[in-house]
């Protein structure tokens, strides 16, 4: 081994040990750790909003234990090919006029191929941007040509979840290994789109797989801009969907030590919101929180309901100039 791969293994080995001493603190000093730093960065009466759309619904060849939309997975639902750019652009504007500013597609994809579909997202990206709304896609692995191409359409961001820990990877996902996750995110960084990557608690991980994934989202350079926190919603027939809940504590630790770790990147409250309740989303937004997903779906999962969120948000004043 060469001594710079030696001095890299090092430093990535500290860095997943600042992240579970995090995890560890006693839960109100890590929250009041993490609201002082993001009260020096952010607005923290500020939430950004973004609503989420499925552009093309199951059928995925990857084989992903948390994914209804998996081709390996027995859950009931219902394929559907690439949505039309008029029906994608109608949700768009629906998304503006509930105070969402960010419309992101997801595609389940395994990867971007070249073609008419792809040409097709890329009217949607521009169609979603003459509306005056930031752009998000996410479809799976990709080359940096189709990521240039994404750019000069006018995406804002690309999501490419992590998912988990590099050593509980292989526990999840088999169809790629976790370094393809990585080439693509390289792959968005070089074509100049923004990245949104995070990952998903609760898929039967411990504290030290969630250590590993908010070391490496730290060690990212630069570091993604959007970090969305997801939590399973376990869904009948894939092989995760019979996972116990993980607790709510462990879910506001993790948005915590996610602020400590990455003070400039809006941390989102994703999936799995819709089952926590108002008191825990109220330490997530405390410790640090600042994005959420407006509407009632999430891909195929549910969302918060927008009268709860709304009533919520007024509660604990949120809801300011994005984030």
């Amino acid at each position: 081994m060469s001594r710079e791969s030696t001095t890299t293994e090092a430093s990535t080995a500290a860095s997943v040990a600042e992240a579970r001493r995090l995890l560890d603190r006693p839960l109100l000093e890590l929250v009041f750790e993490a609201a002082t730093v993001h009260r020096q960065h952010h607005d923290p009466a500020a939430l950004q909003r973004s609503q989420l759309v499925s552009i093309k619904t199951g059928g995925c060849t990857e084989d992903c234990g948390y994914c209804s939309q998996s081709a390996h997975s027995a859950a009931e639902i219902e394929r559907e090919p690439l949505m039309e750019v008029t029906a994608v652009l109608a949700a768009a504007r629906t998304a503006k006029e509930g105070g969402a500013d960010r419309f992101c597609m997801g595609a389940a994809w395994r990867e971007v191929s070249d073609g008419e579909d792809f040409e097709r997202v890329l009217e949607m990206v521009r169609g979603v941007k003459a509306l005056g709304l930031e752009a998000c896609v996410t479809l799976g692995m990709l080359e940096q040509h189709q990521a240039r191409r994404l750019r000069e359409a006018g995406l804002d961001f690309y999501n490419h979840n992590l998912d988990t820990g590099r050593s509980f990877y292989d526990q999840v996902v088999t169809t790629r290994e976790y370094d393809d996750r990585l080439r693509t995110i390289e792959a968005v960084r070089e074509a100049g789109v923004r990245v949104c990557t995070g990952g998903i608690l609760g898929l039967g991980e411990g504290r030290d797989a969630r250590a590993e994934l908010l070391a490496q989202l730290a060690n990212l350079e630069p570091p993604p801009e959007s970090v969305p926190i997801n939590t399973l919603v376990g869904m009948k027939g894939t092989p995760l969907g019979d996972t116990p809940p993980l607790a709510w504590d462990e879910v506001v630790r993790t948005v915590a030590a996610a602020r400590i770790l990455l003070p400039r990147a809006a941390v989102r409250l994703s999936a799995g919101r819709g089952e926590m309740s108002e008191q825990t989303q109220t330490l997530c937004f405390l410790a640090g929180a600042n994005s959420v997903f407006s509407g009632e779906e999430l891909l195929t999962t549910p969302n918060a309901e927008p009268g709860r969120d709304e009533a919520l948000f007024e509660k604990l004043g949120l809801g300011g100039p994005g984030a």
